[in-house]
């Protein structure tokens, strides 16, 4: 499902009331990694629901049994580092690492999902990896 997503513009929008006024909160994709990765996990009964901040998703991913683990297989959740996206704008970032290297996470510049080297090309460090227990698996 991660890979088949790359490109797919459902996540990229996700509108709210604020103050009485429709706000889009993922600014149309800029903040949709956790949207993208908590709904497609979600729709599986992987996590309990859909989130818009990696630090809910992390959360849910923990209290629904997934393991941390060191090294990274097909199907595993990765954390990234938080970055600073300019003016003070820092968030941390998910994705699944899909094999050979390669993770599809939503990229903030394009809006949606896309296919890219596991560490950005060494730019941005993986704070975390979580793997689905077996029992869980196979349900």
């Amino acid at each position: 499902m991660a890979k088949n997503s790359i490109g797919c513009k459902t996540y990229r929008n996700f509108f709210i009331i604020d103050n009485e006024k429709e706000v889009d909160a993922m600014e149309n994709g800029r903040l949709s990694c956790a949207f993208f990765v908590s709904g497609i996990l979600s729709s599986f009964n992987l996590i309990k629901s859909v989130h818009g901040t990696v630090e809910n998703t992390v959360l849910d991913l923990e209290e629904s049994g997934w393991n941390r683990v060191k090294e990274p297989n097909p199907g595993d959740i990765i954390v990234w580092e938080a970055i600073d996206f300019g003016d003070g704008d820092i968030h941390k970032h998910i994705g699944f690492y899909i094999g050979d290297s390669l993770a599809v996470s939503n990229s903030s510049l394009e809006g949606y999902p896309v296919k890219h080297e596991w560490t950005f090309g060494g730019s941005r460090k993986v704070e975390a990896t979580y793997r689905i227990p077996k029992e869980i698996e196979s349900q």
